[in-house]
């Protein structure tokens, strides 16, 4: 006994044995009742597929074609045919919360979205018991492996890469079933609130500490323009004076208010010399 996936070529192959003579008596049975109780018969022998369906039909349990029958009308034999319809539209399932632990010990709640899309009508029905309920628990497997790989900080900063890590994983283990997964989308992911005022303790020191940083950058700066303005002020005496006026100018041009304008004692001298020499 083989442990390889049963594909769609493979059914094939085994529909090529024929379904044996008695099969096809019942087959000619069934068609010529058909044919006496015609037209009567006619409305239990045509059936509708819908244009985002496909049917599947079993004659005496083998699939009868290698392609899905539809969309339009079909014809199955009474007593010896049944059919299948399988659903082609994209289906959006919501992946339930997942309790993962992530790779730096972190236990972390993800939930999902994946939308996928069955393309394959007859391995949907042929190599898989419920297609949906099985793409959304290897969705559900597969998130937990993916996401218990990847440190906290990877899985808040690198959700595209993830969710397109999770849909290549999903899509190549759903292909024998028929299945193409559209895209994945990590919806949420909710950490304790013990870790979550950490981290923004944690997010919080390093703002102070880079504020204190651009702080000492700019008084280093600031010390630095200083020194280069003390060396010219020193070049030239009658700069500081000037300086001190201008600086007088802004503050009376801010603020209402009195200002007391010192005058250098030398002033009065040459000024009493000059009134004495007159």
């Amino acid at each position: 006994c083989s442990d390889k996936p049963v594909g769609p070529a493979l059914l094939v192959s085994d529909r090529q044995e024929g379904i044996g003579v008695c099969g096809w008596i019942l087959v000619s049975l069934s068609f010529l009742l058909v044919l006496i109780t015609f037209p009567v018969s006619i409305w239990a022998c045509i059936k509708v597929v819908r244009e985002y369906e496909r049917a599947v039909v079993f004659r005496l349990g083998r699939i009868l074609s290698k392609k899905a029958k539809g969309p339009g009308l079909i014809l199955v034999l009474p007593c010896t045919d049944t059919f299948t319809k399988v659903d082609l539209r994209t289906v959006t399932c919501k992946i339930p919360p997942q309790e993962i632990l992530t790779r730096d010990a972190v236990t972390a709640q993800v939930d999902g979205v994946v939308r996928y899309r069955i393309h394959s009508a007859v391995s949907a029905v042929a190599n898989v018991t419920d297609v949906h309920s099985a793409t959304l628990l290897l969705a559900q497997t597969t998130l937990r492996n993916v996401l218990g790989t990847q440190s906290l900080a990877q899985l808040l900063a690198g959700r595209e890469d993830i969710a397109h890590s999770i849909q290549a994983t999903l899509d190549s283990a759903t292909e024998q079933w028929g299945v193409t997964v559209a895209r994945v989308e990590i919806k949420d992911i909710r950490i304790p609130m013990a870790m979550q005022r950490a981290m923004a303790a944690e997010a919080e020191a390093a703002r102070e500490t880079k504020a204190k940083v651009v702080a000492a950058e700019g008084e280093r700066n600031a010390s630095k323009a200083l020194q280069k303005a003390s060396m010219v002020l020193s070049e030239s005496p009658a700069a500081l004076p000037l300086r001190y006026l201008q600086t007088l100018t802004a503050v009376a041009a801010q603020n209402n208010s009195t200002i007391v304008f010192p005058l250098p004692m030398n002033m009065f001298g040459s000024l009493g010399k000059k009134s004495t020499g007159g």
